[in-house]
């Protein structure tokens, strides 16, 4: 095969190996990474390397490598843009923590979050009562936005934050 054919075939391979690992491990672990994610994602990319380029290890295959990367998520990002139910696979649906200051204890457990968690991302954005917080919603990203109302100034407050990625793994 000709050498350049294999970086490419190679470099497309773990690139679609790595878009469904992350699909099916949740990729709302990767929004706030902590020491250990880091380490896996050193670890992972030093692992893959290798079954890209293979024995082709000039800046040449590098670049070609990193090329094909970039145009397969370019193509990805283009697909699920125009294509609704690839999108759907792709990305999981936000889903509401709070809504007018009750807790959905379903949705909690379903994402795994704990309510010291949610709490805790609460209150980073300034809001002392769960009471007081109109909607909160887990984003497709891995973020919590939350929507409050100050009491005083009957004003609505909207903010987002990184969920600090502290889940159990069980």
């Amino acid at each position: 095969m000709n050498p350049i054919l294999d970086v490419v075939v190679r470099s497309l391979c773990v690139y679609l190996f790595m878009v469904v690992a992350i699909r099916l491990f949740g990729k709302n672990q990767l929004s706030q990474l902590n020491a250990g994610d880091v380490v896996l994602l050193l670890l992972i990319s030093n692992a893959v390397q290798n079954a890209m380029v293979g024995q082709d290890t000039s800046l040449q295959g590098g670049l070609i490598a990193a090329l094909v990367l970039f145009a397969a998520n370019f193509i990805l990002k283009r697909l699920m843009f125009s294509n609704r139910s690839f999108e759907t696979f792709m990305e999981e649906n936000p889903v509401i923590l709070v809504k007018d200051g009750k807790i959905d204890e379903k949705a909690l457990n379903t994402v795994k979050i704990t309510k010291d968690e949610l709490e805790e991302a609460i209150r980073e954005h300034g809001v002392e009562r769960i009471e007081d917080v109109r909607l909160s919603i887990l984003e497709v990203d891995g973020n919590i936005s939350v929507v409050s109302e100050d009491n005083q100034t009957k004003q609505t407050h909207y903010s987002r934050i990184k969920r600090k990625n502290k889940r159990k793994y069980q």
